[in-house]
């Protein structure tokens, strides 16, 4: 199977955890050995959001403010890397193509984002669509999609399925802008939709539950 995996920064990288890092590591190598191609897109997570108010500060447009997070997400793919050593690329990847190539060479692909204007969703959602993914898993910072958002409401329902056409109605955010944070980047769910890759949505702090969504057992929101 080929799976897409993103790891929300607001899971590994807000504040850094570099013992979940290497559980994550561990994780990859497991889905390697069980015979499935993996490719990984890594946010910037918190770091990357106070870069871009510091950018902001300095009165930089949004464009500069997209490039400076990108870098920092950047930076947690090269973690990665270095941590999977002989199994992954070696180096993280700056276009789809470049990303097709590492996994067609049979090694584990790590990468950040890729240009202004995109979110690390949307570029996991790419790379899934370039290399006809059978599924793309999002590590989040909350156990799947709720009705409504579960750090605001008390009353919020976890889903345990949608449609891609359902999920529209719980976007908070209906265009990209820097440092958006959100459970899936509406542009993302587009290029999904269009390729109908199934995504699934777990608790990220847990990445036993990206082996549960891989097997095809319920875990999570999934959405198709």
């Amino acid at each position: 199977m080929r799976v897409v995996l993103r790891i929300g920064g607001s899971v590994v990288a807000s504040p850094i955890n570099t013992e979940l890092i290497s559980k994550y590591v561990a994780l990859l190598k497991t889905l390697k050995e069980q015979g499935h191609e993996v490719a990984v897109v890594v946010g910037g997570g918190s770091l990357a959001r106070e870069l871009i108010a510091v950018a902001k500060n300095l009165g930089l447009d949004e464009q500069a403010q997209d490039e400076i997070a990108i870098s920092v997400s950047r930076v947690f793919a090269q973690l990665f890397l270095k941590k999977l050593g002989e199994m992954s690329c070696r180096t993280v990847p700056l276009t789809v193509d470049d990303a097709a190539d590492c996994l067609d060479e049979g090694k584990i692909l790590v990468m950040g984002g890729l240009k202004p204007g995109m979110t690390t969703d949307t570029v996991a959602a790419l790379i899934a669509e370039r290399v006809n993914a059978d599924l793309l898993v999002k590590g989040t910072d909350q156990a799947g999609v709720y009705n409504k958002d579960p750090k605001k409401y008390g009353d919020a329902v976890k889903l345990d399925h949608l449609s891609f056409d359902d999920l529209a109605n719980v976007f908070s955010e209906s265009k990209h802008k820097a440092g958006i944070h959100q459970i899936i980047d509406p542009e993302a769910v587009n290029i999904l939709k269009r390729k109908r890759v199934r995504l699934v949505v777990v608790n990220g702090f847990k990445p036993e539950n990206i082996l549960v969504a891989v097997s095809g057992k319920s875990v999570g929101t999934v959405i198709s």
